[in-house]
């Protein structure tokens, strides 16, 4: 063979090594672009995963538990906790805060007509409790005050109880009705009250979600405070409309006679 051949045989053998060594980098290329492909892969899938996960727990904290309604109440959505006959032809609706002097001030002034207008069958009446003060002075008493009475509610003992804080009510900066304690306290002065169940049921919290909804319509209510009172749907209470208990009695009067 000679020289020429021989140089040629060779170059030919160099450039097939050469593609060979080419077509193995290119292989490995192609073969890391497809780990990192399968990875990156796994990675997505994973953090679509861990965020559903994320989105599932956040759709459970923010979901509020089940609310607890008290036994007996009634009217829209149940929020209402009633006093007197369901067959009386007038219905008085009350919206208030136990921190509320301006609540305690109503209660004192009117609470003896309302309960022997309720006792008589002539007026139908339909509390709604708020948490206002909590949320103007801070503190929690308005909203343990509003579930120890929706748990005397649950015992049949609302009205005598509700009579109970307001007489009691603390100076409005004072938030002695955010201890369970003090309210538990002043429930000794309701015959047969203060049971297992009552004390359990103040201390748990049972009815806390029930107020807050109860708060949560007063506010959709845009009533301009406490104590909003209306008398057959009508507000009948305020400084532009002065009232008094013997007006109280001749506004049933007259809507008894219409």
């Amino acid at each position: 063979m000679s020289e020429k051949n021989r140089e040629a045989k060779r170059s030919a053998r160099e450039r097939l090594a050469e593609e060979r060594e080419r077509q193995k980098g290119r292989d490995k290329k192609r073969r890391a672009l497809i780990v990192g492909a399968a990875v990156v892969g796994v990675l997505g899938l994973a953090a679509v995963v861990g965020l559903l996960a994320a989105n599932s727990g956040d759709d459970k904290s923010d979901t509020a538990g089940p609310v607890s309604v008290p036994e007996g109440a009634n009217g829209k959505d149940r929020l209402s906790l009633p006093l007197g006959k369901e067959s009386a032809k007038s219905t008085l609706t009350i919206w208030e805060d136990f921190r509320c002097p301006a609540c305690k001030q109503f209660e004192d002034g009117f609470r003896a007509t309302i309960n022997d207008l309720a006792a008589k069958g002539r007026l139908k009446v339909e509390y709604h409790l708020t948490t206002l003060i909590d949320g103007n002075m801070g503190g929690s008493g308005s909203l343990r005050a509003a579930n120890a009475a929706a748990c005397a509610q649950d015992a049949g003992k609302f009205p005598a109880y509700h009579d109970v804080l307001f007489k009691n009510q603390p100076p409005e900066p004072d938030d002695a009705y955010g201890k369970n304690s003090r309210l538990i306290e002043l429930a000794e002065e309701v015959d047969g009250l203060v049971t297992d169940s009552f004390k359990k049921c103040v201390e748990d919290g049972e009815h806390d979600s029930w107020v807050a909804k109860s708060h949560k319509a007063f506010q959709d209510a845009k009533l301009r405070g406490t104590p909003a009172v209306l008398l057959n749907g009508k507000n009948i209470y305020g400084p532009q409309n002065p009232l008094t208990p013997q007006k109280l009695r001749q506004l049933v009067a007259d809507a008894d006679k219409g």
